[in-house]
């Protein structure tokens, strides 16, 4: 299958997107509005743009009514500053109800149950529960025309690291995460580390082995298929 991305609507090139760019970093992305209220959101288009300094890049869609603003980026712009919270499996179904979308005059800490943590140089909270935290300001925006998307560098400020993962000669012991990250309009976790080569039956065994679902669900369910789903990265409904 060979595809023109000119031939596709911005939906069908958004599902090739995250079907294939894979496993995908989550940004957990918390925000102060110049009101005071708090806001907090998943961001699966997040990558390290820059080390010295060191620059975070995200992307945000608008709403699911492909049309209006999402509060993030809202508050990013009229605030330059942000936090990038790094998501562990303890914290996955929080992460997963932060994508719903809750009116601007909603603090998302306070609907989800989760605890605010000041940050040292930048107004916004951090995430209490969250292993790794990175104070940002806005280094640039960049409108992705035609659609209102837009991308977002952050310049780290400041970097939280919770004291038993920060081991000795500056490395994190990313053993001990349980991070998980975007596959699709799913999750992974990260349970396997390997360095190669590995043995070639190994490979083998691997190569043609199914993802397991952790969830019981149906091999072939996607949230996709679903009416929740949006290609904005929001959920339309709250998901219990």
């Amino acid at each position: 299958m060979i595809i023109d991305p000119a031939d596709l609507d911005p939906k069908s090139s958004y599902k090739l997107l995250i079907g294939s760019v894979l496993p995908r970093a989550i940004a957990w992305v918390s925000t102060r509005s110049t009101a005071g209220v708090g806001n907090i959101a998943p961001v699966s288009f997040f990558t390290v743009v820059g080390r010295f300094p060191p620059i975070l890049s995200i992307s945000l869609q608008p709403r699911s009514d492909e049309v209006t603003l999402k509060d993030s980026f809202v508050n990013i712009r009229d605030t330059n500053e942000f936090v990038v919270n790094v998501v562990t499996i303890g914290l996955a179904d929080a992460v997963h109800r932060s994508a719903f979308e809750f009116g601007c005059d909603v603090d998302e800490f306070a609907e989800l149950g989760l605890e605010k943590a000041p940050s040292e140089v930048i107004s916004a909270p951090r995430i209490a529960g969250a292993p790794i935290s990175f104070e940002c300001v806005v280094d640039r925006i960049i409108p992705m025309p035609p659609l209102p998307d837009h991308v977002v560098w952050g310049r780290v400020q400041r970097i939280h690291v919770r004291d038993d993962l920060y081991l000795s000669r500056g490395r994190i012991d990313v053993g001990a995460l349980g991070v998980f990250g975007r596959l699709a309009a799913e999750y992974t976790l990260v349970d396997n580390i390997f360095t190669t080569p590995l043995p070639d039956d190994l490979v083998e065994q691997l190569g043609t082995q199914r993802a397991a679902r952790l969830d019981g669900r149906p091999t072939d369910y996607s949230p996709i298929d679903t009416a929740e789903w949006s290609p904005s990265g929001s959920t339309k409904e709250a998901t219990k």
